[in-house]
């Protein structure tokens, strides 16, 4: 047994309202500069839809992730080494500049500048990509709320195989939201996809980077990604993904899409798990096996011998402490309600959702049922406008018990946790409908709907020991080149002098976040607003100033 560990994320779809600002906020801080324009590392897509990029899962067309040879071993669905070798510099199969979107502008300096005259003038869309006029037909959220009308749900790769059984009347459809991010996966077929090694999943906590120096822009990896969320930047020739914010996880603050979520529907924690069982895990001949199988993969922190295993890995002490505490186990674990996107890629993504349930309590409320009893909420569980099977398909390989299971806890805690806030005696009847107990439906939606800051993220920080291991280190992080945010320090080309990516300027976010005092309203006269910050430089009172050593 090798243990390593692995930051995951769990998202909350009963929560999540489609506002969009951890995609804006992602964007803000990742990708607002030239070459990256269309793309975003966070995205949040309506359910049925086609997507981002458009119909990303069909890899009958894409060829991304894994799939089991004749001989039952895994192979890249777009070729092995010696196929990418023979068509190293042909054009790899990846979504044009169409199926993401061309992004666009418009002529503002018309508005401005035009002379009076007795028409309004009209300030025309312009791409950012050539500075030509353009149409506007799609972007990355263009089918948004329109999910489930017959336009767009016949492109939904997932919806065509369950077409006789979803009715695709739009005014009787109900969506849901799913944001996406890298999976930083136990079984990246990026990696594996990559001619010149530049992507590489980082050995202390499992996140996937690209190094922007071994770069060569082959863009197999695009190819290779399922998820479609490894990104050519078309200025610099190198292909950039989502980071997980490691500047900021190294110190034990969240992520920045975590940060700004309206509805705190993310959770991330320390996940143990088994390196040597992956490969077999991944392996697996039946694709609905495999959610079972890549649980088998995450080990138990209290388990002795996994401690020890550990400890002889080289995991520190504070770390196995946050695996003990981490949120994502008791999602995945000890209430069973997290499930990973798409396990039929065979990566082993380790971004986890909770599976939407709400839709069904509108709908019951609206029929003149209680909508939080639990005899009601068990019977229409099967009878989701957006079957479970849909969801299935989504979250475990086409297999619906798993994803039944999940809906009947969040179900069963609904209606135990309304009979306690009535005054009335708890049920243990139905927490074990479930196969639950009281104690733990109390414990899920405490985690669930009030958790506060500190148990939501459970990160621990890096060492300084592994500072050698580490993307902080002078040498620069890894979106360090010409235009990118690592250029001179994490803040932009106008930074100043270069400096490792973890600083402690973000120990001062962290006391303010994790806070839950009120903000001192003399405190408002140092606030710095960001929207009008282009992310270069350091404005006057974006950190607190350092005292002068005498």
């Amino acid at each position: 047994m090798r243990v390593m560990g692995q930051l995951a994320m769990v998202m909350n779809l009963d929560k999540c309202i489609g506002c969009h600002t951890c995609s804006v906020t992602c964007k803000q801080a990742w990708t607002n500069r030239a070459g990256t324009e269309y793309v975003w590392f966070n995205n949040v897509e309506t359910r049925p839809g086609q997507g981002y990029p458009r119909t990303y899962q069909d890899q009958k067309k894409w060829k991304g992730g894994w799939e089991l040879n004749g001989r039952g071993r895994l192979k890249l669905r777009a070729g092995g080494r010696l196929h990418k070798l023979l068509t190293i510099f042909a054009n790899p199969l990846m979504p044009s500049i169409g199926d993401y979107y061309e992004p666009w502008t418009y002529d503002y300096d018309r508005l401005f500048s035009a002379p009076a005259t007795e028409d309004t003038p009209v300030a025309r869309p312009r791409s950012l990509i050539s500075g030509l006029p353009t149409k506007i037909t799609w972007s990355a959220n263009w089918d948004d709320n329109l999910a489930g009308s017959p336009q767009l749900a016949s492109a939904d790769p997932v919806l065509r195989k369950l077409s006789d059984q979803v009715k695709l009347e739009f005014e009787q459809a109900f969506m849901f939201y799913l944001p996406r991010i890298c999976e930083h996966c136990l079984n990246p077929s990026c990696v594996a996809s990559c001619p010149s090694g530049a992507m590489y999943k980082r050995a202390e906590d499992g996140i996937v980077l690209v190094d922007q120096d071994r770069c060569r822009g082959w863009r197999m990896c695009v190819t290779g990604c399922p998820y479609k969320k490894v990104y050519f930047n078309h200025r610099t020739g190198k292909a950039e993904k989502c980071t997980f914010c490691y500047p900021r996880v190294e110190v034990g603050i969240p992520t920045v899409c975590s940060e700004t979520c309206v509805g705190r529907l993310r959770y991330i924690g320390l996940i143990l798990y088994d390196a040597d069982r992956v490969m077999d895990a991944a392996s697996v001949p039946d694709e609905k096996d495999l959610y079972e199988a890549q649980k088998s993969v995450l080990l138990d922190p209290d388990d002795p011998e996994v401690i020890a295993g550990a400890r002889a890995s080289g995991i520190p002490e504070d770390w196995l402490d946050a695996a003990r505490r981490s949120p994502i186990h008791k999602l995945i674990f000890e209430y069973g309600v997290a499930l990973p996107l798409h396990p039929e890629y065979r990566t082993m993504p380790m971004v986890w959702y909770i599976p939407p349930l709400s839709p069904m309590v509108d709908a019951l409320a609206g029929t003149g049922h209680d909508g939080e009893d639990a005899g009601n909420l068990f019977g229409a569980i099967d009878s989701l406008r957006i079957p479970v099977e849909y969801l299935a398909e989504l979250f475990t390989a086409g297999d619906p018990e798993p994803v039944r299971a999940s809906l009947r806890r969040l179900a069963a805690m609904r209606s135990y946790m309304r009979r306690l806030n009535l005054g009335q005696s708890p049920d243990e009847s139905i927490a074990a409908s479930a196969g639950l107990t009281g104690e733990q439906v109390e414990g899920m939606h405490r985690l669930l709907a009030l958790a506060p800051y500190a148990e939501r993220y459970v990160i621990p920080k890096a060492h300084a020991e592994q500072a050698g291991e580490l993307e902080e280190s002078f040498a620069g992080c890894s979106l360090d080149y010409e235009g990118g945010p690592g250029m001179g320090g994490p803040f932009g080309e106008a930074s100043g002098v270069p400096a490792p990516v973890a600083v402690e300027n973000f120990h001062a976010l962290k006391d303010r976040q994790g806070s839950g005092a009120l903000v001192d309203p003399a405190d408002r006269s140092g606030r710095v607003n960001l929207l009008n910050w282009d992310g270069k430089g350091m404005p006057d009172g974006l950190f607190p100033k350092r005292e002068e050593k005498s």
